[in-house]
Formats: structure tokens, C-alpha cells, sequence
């Protein structure tokens, strides 16, 4: 962190693109603004090829799915609402991730974002039109795709050009009253290897699903929870006050959607402080979690899947969401 990165003084030269039809709820007001300097790919520069007019609550949530999907360099799907994943996967391609994102949560995904990190193809295409989406988010699209999403006027379909870079170097803004909070941006997931902390290391199946879910945690509303097995998510906590409710929450998602969390691993965007959410991850069958650790109680966790024969590894770095 640098002082550089904070000047005394902060002027912001923004642009109204658009006055929306109304801010977050019909009561409120609302507009968009547009930074000239920013040239980072995204919703709020996006080329609207189809669809209604864009909503306050469209643009953050649209927002939240492309900057999630762009984490991932294989093909990757991640679906929205409510500025939270309900599904995110990665497979061999978009088609696959989509339908691996849309498995985790089959009912939330209605009314959702859909963000794609590569071409929307025509094969996509044919399953998005199958249910009710709000936006379809992606660097690019082929002529058929566009085609077909045509036969459902209503879907904002929104083409960036190219994918934002998570590790660049850039701040954050949120007003509250009578000031802004700046930040630097979350623009990294891990700093430095993984540390194992348990007697059973991880196999590197496990670690992959790992890396997997703690880069999806870093998008996820505090309190997180993720489940992921096989390059996707199969169950998500989010927003809680109290961490092992967002753990209960994703079991209980998975097993509204018949899904088996046997063999899955936990991800936990902060650490620990008690080890229930460890006795949780044993009982519904997750054989590795990753979390950032730091607890005054680390090793209560640790011994808890010590004694459940789960591998446990810290990152060192939180990742909180508010």
C-alpha cells in the first residue's frame, strides 16, 4: 500500500451516459456515470447488440459476474444474482462450464446474469434461450448466437471486447455519508503458496478444487462459504452474519438440488474462530478446505480435521465482501 495511491485531494471527471429508469428500487433515482480514463473492459462500456433497457440493479450485478469470470484463463461460466454466484464452473468449454455453473443452482439462476470469459457460441446459445435470463455478458459472440438469443427480445446480450485484467493495479470507491472510501482493489487471490497446515496434505485433485473455490470466495458477500468439486461450485453461502449458518446454507442448497457434497472441497473467504464450520465440512462429506487462517484458534480447526481426516491449507490473505 502506498500513500501515493491515496492524494490529498480526489477530483473525479465522470460522464452521465444514461439516466436509468430508476436506482436500485421504482422510488429511487438513478443514473449512470462514465470514467473517460477507464478503459478497463466491462458492463458499463459495453455494446448492447439486444435487449430492454438496463436496470441500476442489471449494471452491479452484471458487473460483479464478469469481473468473477474473468479470474479463471480456461473457459469459464458464472452465473449472478442478487450481486452474488449462484454457480460458477470452468470446463473444456463455455458450453460445459454454463451447464456445470447452472447445475449448483437450477432456481436461483432464474432472473440471473449469465457472464462467459471467452466467444458465446450458437451451442450456448440454445440453452440460454431455455430459461429466463435478465443479461448475457461476454468479450465477443458468434453471428449465430446472436441469432438465436434473438428469439428472446428481452435479454440484454452485452459484448465488452475483451476481459479485465484481476490483477490490475486500481481503486475502489463507495460513498457514504458526507465522504468516499478509497481502497486499493482486491486485485489478487493468492499471495504466495499454500501452507498445510493438517497431518493429511492435500492430493492434487483436492488442491485444484481449492484454488477453484477460493478465487470464486473472492466474489462472494461476507460471510462465504463455497463447496466446489471438479472445477465447480455445488453449494454457496453467502452473506451471513455468522459463518457456519453460510456453511449450513450451502449444504442445504445442495441438497434442495440433489447434489452430493461428498468429495468436495470448503472454502472459506476469512479464517476460523471456532472449528464448527470444519465439523460441518466433515459431516456433509468434503474431504479439504482452504481458508485464510490467522484464528487465535487455529489449531482447534486443524484438529478437528485432523481428527476428521480432512487436508486443511491456509492462504494467508482474506477476502471479505461487504
Amino acid at each position: 500500500m502506498q500513500n501515493s495511491d491515496f492524494p490529498d485531494s480526489l477530483i473525479l471527471k465522470l460522464k452521465q451516459a444514461e439516466v436509468l429508469r430508476y436506482g436500485e428500487n421504482p422510488h429511487q433515482g438513478g443514473a449512470l456515470y462514465l470514467n473517460p480514463d477507464d478503459k478497463r473492459p466491462g458492463v458499463a462500456t459495453a455494446r448492447k447488440i439486444q435487449g430492454k433497457e438496463l436496470s441500476y440493479n442489471n449494471l452491479q450485478d452484471a458487473d460483479t459476474a464478469f469481473e468473477c469470470v474473468a479470474e479463471f484463463d480456461e473457459p469459464a461460466c458464472v452465473i449472478v444474482k442478487h450481486m452474488n454466484p449462484c454457480g460458477v464452473a470452468v470446463g473444456e468449454s463455455v458450453h460445459e462450464a454454463y451447464l456445470r455453473a447452472f447445475a449448483c443452482d437450477k432456481v436461483s439462476a432464474f432472473g440471473g446474469i449469465v457472464a462467459l470469459n471467452s466467444k458465446l457460441t450458437a451451442v450456448l446459445a440454445t440453452e440460454l434461450v431455455q430459461i429466463f435470463l435478465e443479461v448475457v455478458i461476454a468479450p465477443d459472440a458468434e453471428e449465430d448466437a446472436l441469432r438465436i438469443l434473438s428469439a428472446k427480445p428481452n435479454v440484454r446480450v452485452l459484448l465488452t471486447g475483451g476481459m479485465p485484467d484481476p490483477a490490475q493495479k486500481r481503486l475502489t470507491m463507495r460513498s457514504i455519508a458526507g465522504g468516499i472510501l478509497v481502497q486499493n482493489a482486491d486485485d489478487m487471490v493468492f499471495d504466495g503458496e499454500v501452507k498445510t497446515v493438517t497431518k493429511r496434505a492435500p492430493t492434487a485433485e483436492e488442491l485444484s478444487d481449492m484454488m477453484f473455490a477460493f478465487t470464486v470466495c473472492k466474489h462472494v458477500k461476507s460471510n462465504a462459504i463455497i463447496y466446489a468439486k471438479n472445477g465447480a461450485t455445488v453449494g454457496i453461502g453467502a452473506g451471513q452474519m455468522s459463518r457456519i449458518v453460510s456453511a449450513k446454507i450451502a449444504a442445504m442448497k445442495a441438497e434442495e438440488g440433489n447434489i452430493s457434497l461428498k468429495g468436495s472441497v470448503m472454502a472459506s473467504d476469512a479464517f476460523f474462530p471456532f472449528p464448527d464450520c470444519v465439523e460441518e465440512a466433515a459431516r456433509v462429506g468434503a474431504t479439504a478446505i482452504i481458508q485464510p487462517g490467522g484464528s487465535l484458534k487455529d489449531q482447534d480447526s486443524i484438529d478437528a480435521a485432523d481428527k476428521a481426516n480432512i487436508a486443511m491449507v491456509t492462504t494467508g490473505i482474506r477476502h471479505f465482501r461487504h
